[in-house]
C-alpha cells in the first residue's frame, strides 16, 4: 500500500490526501489533466464533426423536399466534401448512397447526384 506522503497530484503535483485511488487534488486539475491528454484527439474529431456538419447543411439545404438531382459542381461550389460522410447503405441492385447523418446522396451518370432523406434515422 503506498503512503500519502508518496501519492501526488499527475496534474499540479500537489500531495494527495484521502482515498488510496485518488489521482488528483482538485476537478478542476482533473479537468485540466484530460483536456491536456485529449487536446490532439479533440482537434482532430471537431474538424471532422464541422466537416459533417456542413456537409449535411448543403444536402439539407439543396434538398428541402425530400428528394432532389443535382450536379456535383453545385455541390463543390458549396463546399460539399466527398471525403466526409456518416454512413453507406447499398441497395440490392449495388447502388451505394452516402449519407451525412439523414440526408444521402447516390453519384448518377454526368456528374450528377441524387438526393435523398432517410426519415428512419
Amino acid at each position: 500500500m503506498e503512503r500519502d506522503e508518496n501519492r501526488v497530484c499527475l496534474e499540479c503535483g500537489s500531495r494527495l490526501m484521502g482515498r488510496i485511488d485518488q489521482k488528483f487534488c482538485s476537478d478542476q486539475c482533473r479537468n485540466t489533466y484530460n483536456n491536456r491528454m485529449n487536446k490532439d484527439e479533440t482537434a482532430l474529431m471537431k474538424n471532422i464533426t464541422n466537416r459533417l456538419r456542413k456537409n449535411r447543411r448543403i444536402l439539407r439545404e439543396l434538398n428541402p423536399n425530400g428528394k432532389a438531382k443535382v450536379k456535383k459542381q453545385t455541390l463543390l461550389a458549396k463546399g460539399f466534401s466527398f471525403k466526409y460522410f456518416t454512413n453507406v447503405y447499398k441497395t440490392k441492385e449495388g447502388k451505394i448512397y452516402y449519407f451525412c447523418y439523414e440526408y444521402g446522396y447516390l453519384p448518377l451518370d454526368n456528374d450528377f447526384f441524387a438526393l435523398v432523406i432517410n426519415k428512419e434515422i
